[in-house]
């Protein structure tokens, strides 16, 4: 799978060892920055990831800074993404198979590295149920376009 990942300079190392893993797991990653841990505005690298997904350009995206809150709140600022802060293995879970979710966001401050990686996991092979959850993420996409 094609994945964007992106970090401020508080998720910056998070956002390596998650890339790195990713890329041993045989994923094809393409790196939005940060490149340092100085201090970077995270908007700038949340953007980058959301246009990258809402193109079609990859096919899912993970965002990292402290909290993982700023990334979600900038990313869903991006028409056709659907991104939500990850805290644990089920709430990922249910987010990916019932909203759709493209875009997972983390806190670096807040999650541990084996966990980040297994709910990177998850995020990424949970399948999206359709059903009665397409209906709501439709409407989820009507609102975008009256906005």
């Amino acid at each position: 799978m094609k994945i964007a990942i992106g970090a401020d300079h508080a998720g910056f190392e998070l956002k390596n060892q998650l890339g790195d893993s990713l890329r041993q797991t045989g994923h094809e990653v393409c790196d939005f920055g940060t490149n340092s841990a100085e201090s970077s505005d995270y908007p700038d690298y949340a953007v980058r990831v959301a246009k990258a997904v809402a193109s079609g350009t990859v096919e899912r995206g993970v965002l990292v800074c402290g909290s993982g809150v700023g990334m979600s709140i900038a990313a869903n600022k991006v028409n056709g993404v659907r991104a939500a802060l990850g805290v644990s293995l089920e709430e990922v879970r249910l987010t990916r198979a019932h909203n759709n979710l493209n875009v997972l966001t983390l806190g670096a401050r807040f999650t541990d590295p084996a966990l980040a990686l297994e709910l990177v996991r998850a995020f990424l092979e949970t399948p999206f149920e359709g059903g009665r959850h397409e209906r709501r993420v439709k409407k989820i996409a009507e609102m975008e376009e009256q906005a």
